[in-house]
């Protein structure tokens, strides 16, 4: 199970929380494993899972009857299943079924509760839940919780879910850091594949496709490949593009694809040829940055101490000007969770968060210089899910 449900009851608890409604993709594959394929290409389509607290009664998924093989073929951790709307799969009588297609014949002849709303409705009026104190996740009810309407509703006391959510979520499971780990280390590989073509005439779009086609190749999925070369590697958000590689360019990476829902976020920087003193002292003055606040990390400390000292660190150590608004952030089934690395943020550290520490510098004319490492909160401090080095590479 993805879902953290110690730390979810526990809450549920200290806040007076009946049930907890998962509406956006992220906390739908996480509350329930299930993860429906429309949420996830395009805003709309709603798919839920209602999860009562301890007492209340068993949870439910509210599935469309168009995604239906999708809960048949893969590991989900819920079993009772509220289908709405019609799709139309046709069944040979004569033929022998295999597993994932039974399942699937089983779930077909659920009843039809209409609509997304009626579904969930009804489960909500068979669990008991009328009148009770209820987060609803927000995020997958554009535009806010003012959309979240029911067929039929039970008078339920409806309170925002969103960050409800945030904050279950910011302490992994062993399963979560564990696919986190691989998800580190495929785009660790990716870039190392895309480095060993990279000479003067290589485009950053030829860099791209080696990066992409190697997380495809280890089992991820592509999702954030920023990858910037030259005067390029300032823009923050970079996109691959035409530019060829020169001697003397910085190749920057900000990098990180998916492994089974799980994201990677890591930021690596290479040089094609001799640095510069300027990039060689930059990108010191970066990685010492982040090699303190992970010397930092341990249960119990406030997220903002961390970022004054990293901020200090890289001042002292080659930076005197460096500003940041934030210096990381917690990474899982969605690539910004909490904790927040800010000034202001009022997060404490806890045991299993898993984060990412970063110093990004961007200075146009000159270019982007980032390192970033992936990292899980253990009693006695920091565990890195990294096999790299942030140092600075030299391709020759």
């Amino acid at each position: 199970m993805l879902l953290n449900l110690e730390r979810l009851n526990a809450r549920m608890a200290a806040d007076g929380i009946d049930a907890v409604i998962a509406t956006s993709p992220e906390n739908v594959t996480y509350a329930s494993g299930y993860w429906a394929l429309s949420q996830w290409i395009r805003r709309g389509p709603q798919t839920y899972v209602v999860w009562p607290a301890p007492g209340r009664g068993a949870p439910h998924i509210i599935a469309s009857a168009s995604l239906l093989d999708l809960l048949a073929d893969q590991e989900v951790s819920v079993s009772n299943i509220a289908k709405f709307g019609d799709f139309v799969v046709e069944i040979d009588d004569r033929a022998e079924l295999c597993e994932a297609d039974s399942r699937q014949r089983e779930l077909y002849g659920l009843a039809n509760d209409g609509s997304a709303g009626a579904a969930l409705s009804r489960v909500l009026d068979r669990l008991g839940l009328a009148g009770g104190r209820i987060a609803v996740d927000e995020g997958g009810l554009p535009p806010s919780l003012a959309a979240f309407r029911l067929d039929k509703p039970p008078s339920i006391d409806a309170v925002d879910g969103f960050q409800f959510f945030r904050q279950v979520r910011a302490v992994k499971t062993p399963l979560e850091v564990e696919r986190l780990r691989k998800a580190a280390s495929i785009a660790e590989a990716s870039i190392e594949a895309a480095l060993a073509i990279a000479a003067p005439g290589v485009s950053e779009e030829q860099l791209a496709l080696e990066f992409n086609l190697e997380t495809l190749r280890l089992g991820g999925l592509p999702v954030l490949y920023c990858i910037g070369t030259g005067a390029r590697s300032a823009m923050p958000n970079v996109q691959p593009a035409s530019r060829k590689l020169r001697e003397g360019d910085i190749i920057r990476f900000d990098v990180g694809g998916r492994y089974k829902h799980y994201r990677a976020d890591i930021a690596r920087i290479a040089v094609l040829g001799e640095p510069s003193e300027k990039i060689r002292s930059y990108h010191h003055a970066l990685h010492v940055g982040v090699q303190r606040g992970i010397e930092m990390l341990k249960p119990g400390i406030k997220a903002a101490h961390i970022f004054d000292a990293v901020v200090e660190t890289v001042r002292r150590d080659g930076i005197p000007h460096y500003k940041r608004t934030h210096v990381g952030h917690g990474i899982g089934i969605d690539g910004y969770d909490l904790p927040d690395l800010s000034p202001s943020s009022t997060d404490i550290i806890e045991e299993g968060m898993v984060l990412c520490v970063e110093t990004p510098y961007y200075e146009l004319g000159f270019g982007g210089l980032q390192v970033e490492d992936m990292v899980v909160v253990r009693h006695d401090g920091a565990e890195t899910l990294m096999q790299s080095s942030g140092a600075l590479r030299v391709i020759s």
